[in-house]
């Protein structure tokens, strides 16, 4: 296994079946509709227009496995220095530490990039999601409860988030 960074080209479609199997199959996501080829190229060109890292995990054979981002936390200039991130992983290869793998990569390209806080945006019945979060240093920040509703009952979403020591010189405006 070996991290990249993902491209559109080679990319988008892996993404964009990991993506949609989290979506028909789990609450990792509060989509109703799986996403569409269009909906990947908006979301690429939004990263690519903001610097927005999308960090891969590719076999041997460059299957890709799973992927961390992030982007915006809010839409407000003194949020620029906080981020929300996301990781999926391809259901064939879940419960093998690639989540923690890709974690670990996200928060060090955080740390490069001068984020100061990663918020994670978590179903709170997702108890690994969870784990891991507790495991990589992040800590609870809150519950909105009955935030979203799917599978016919309604979802409780948990904040974790982790403190950076970066940047060394943040500045307003």
């Amino acid at each position: 296994m070996r991290l990249i960074s993902c491209t559109e080209e080679a990319h988008a479609a892996a993404i964009l079946a990991i993506l949609n199997e989290a979506i028909v199959t789990s609450t990792a996501l509060y989509d109703y509709k799986p996403r569409t080829s269009e909906n990947m190229a908006t979301w690429f060109a939004t990263k690519r227009a903001n610097g927005f890292p999308v960090i891969g995990a590719e076999d041997e054979s460059g299957k890709l496995l799973g992927f961390a981002s992030y982007g915006s936390f809010r839409a407000f200039p003194a949020y620029k220095y906080t981020v929300e991130h996301s990781v999926y992983v391809d259901s064939a290869q879940r419960g093998k530490g690639l989540g923690r793998t890709l974690m670990e990569a996200i928060v060090e390209e955080a740390v490069k990039r001068d984020v100061h806080v990663m918020v994670g945006a978590i179903d709170a019945a997702n108890a690994g999601s969870i784990a891991l979060h507790e495991h990589l240093g992040f800590e609870h920040s809150g519950t909105v409860r009955q935030a979203g509703f799917k599978f016919g009952r309604w979802l409780d979403v948990a904040f974790y988030q982790r403190i950076l020591s970066t940047p060394l010189n943040p500045v307003d405006g």
